[in-house]
């Protein structure tokens, strides 16, 4: 089967949404299909070098980006918004001139991976895959509480532009014109109009590449517990929460060290908070670093914190898993979907206050840290279920799902 992908995100060796957009390029190759990829300019240089490293002979890319001249808006993330909406606007005109060369069978959305973002690549006349796209998780009003002014302000506007979904020309315009559209949660298949809902399917953004071998747990038998967080310091990651949690952990394991890798706007807010809770000495702050060398970390540490207040995927949460670290996180979002009971812990928090969650993070942590048997059979089942996220089977399923839909018998 000939398919053109839109992927805005997409680079080897990277995680998050670039490495969503690379795994389903390669993954789709593999299975056969002669793949044609829609993505950045700038991503050229390590996707090219990649694949001269290890050249994919079915898989080709086409590069777009606005002139130079509209850079300048999406500096930051100031616009990166609406500079993506004229992206979206120009590769239509690129995927027309390539369809006009090659009869493609399938034109599938990976990247960005928002419901609220438009495409129009379903104008093309050829049946198009919309997602897995997310972005309707919300962060339980009562754990808004200790957000800093700038946090509340965010995801009450993130709350009126998801309300907007139902209401917006752009996105009824692409759920319109999809074959078939897959959201990432409940929540976010709730945003979409009635009308849609029986083309819409659950399905996660995220998988991992490979499950590495065993490794000992460092320290275990010994108090000096090893706690790890890994992504962006952003007020809905829920850092705070965790080292609220964490300090309580502290006074029961007063030799445990929590790591902290990433960086972003709440880094000052996050480190004053770990000061006033008198935990700085038994935290450490490490900046972002190579994607290799963050998967090496994993097996570095005990276990994974990840209280994230509306994460819709959680690379970071299967990569731990991968490396046996079995994982505390709420009950929401995509983490609440990939964690169970044989492979960490998920705190729920429905009618439950702030403090209450932080206890029972805290408590969760203690559980697994505190019981050889328990963290050993923690960790093993944690590999287990990363094994039912790996790329080429998430890939492999949902393209035999769409068996009859669009048909996708290789060709």
């Amino acid at each position: 089967m000939k398919i053109l992908l839109s992927a805005y995100a997409c680079e080897p060796d990277k995680g998050s949404e670039p490495g969503v957009g690379w795994h389903w390029a390669v993954e789709l190759a593999s299975l056969g299909h002669d793949v044609w990829v829609i993505t950045r300019a700038n991503n050229e240089p390590v996707i090219s070098e990649a694949l001269a490293k290890a050249p994919i002979e079915n898989l080709r890319f086409a590069y777009h980006d606005l002139p130079g001249w509209l850079k300048w808006w999406k500096k930051g993330r100031r616009g990166v918004h609406l500079y993506y909406l004229f992206w979206q606007i120009g590769i239509f005109l690129v995927a027309r001139s390539l369809a006009k060369k090659v009869k493609f069978d399938v034109v599938h959305h990976v990247t960005f991976v928002s419901v609220r973002q438009p495409s129009f690549l379903g104008l093309l006349g050829i049946p198009f895959i919309f997602g897995p796209v997310a972005g309707g998780e919300r962060a339980p009003m009562a754990l808004r509480k200790s957000y800093p002014l700038r946090g509340w302000l965010l995801d009450l506007l993130r709350d009126v532009v998801n309300m907007w979904v139902k209401f917006s020309p752009l996105m009824h315009l692409t759920f319109a014109t999809a074959k078939r559209i897959y959201v990432t949660s409940e929540q976010t298949r709730r945003l979409l109009p009635v009308r849609y809902l029986t083309k819409t399917a659950v399905q996660l953004a995220v998988g991992i590449e490979n499950v590495p071998q065993d490794h000992s747990l460092s320290g275990k038998g010994t108090s000096a517990c090893k706690v790890l967080f890994v992504g962006q310091l952003l007020y809905w990651k829920g850092v705070h929460l965790a080292l609220r949690a964490f300090a309580e952990f502290l006074q029961r394991q007063p030799r445990a060290r929590f790591t902290v890798v990433g960086s972003g706007p709440d880094e000052s807010w996050l480190k004053g908070l770990a000061a006033q809770l008198n935990i700085g000495h038994a935290v450490d702050w490490i900046q972002w670093m190579p994607h290799s060398e963050t998967m090496q970390l994993y097996r570095q540490h005990d276990i994974f914190l990840f209280p994230s207040l509306h994460d819709s995927g959680g690379m970071a949460v299967l990569e731990a898993m991968a490396n046996g670290l079995p994982v505390v996180c709420l009950a929401l979002g995509g983490p609440g979907e990939i964690v169970d009971d044989n492979c960490g812990r998920l705190v729920k928090t429905r009618g439950k206050t702030e403090d209450e969650v932080i206890e029972d993070l805290a408590k969760a942590l203690t559980e697994l840290l505190n019981d050889v048997d328990l963290w050993q059979a923690s960790s093993k089942g944690a590999r287990v279920r990363a094994q039912g996220f790996a790329w080429p089977k998430v890939v492999a399923e949902m393209y035999r799902a769409l068996e009859g839909i669009v048909g996708t018998g290789k060709k």
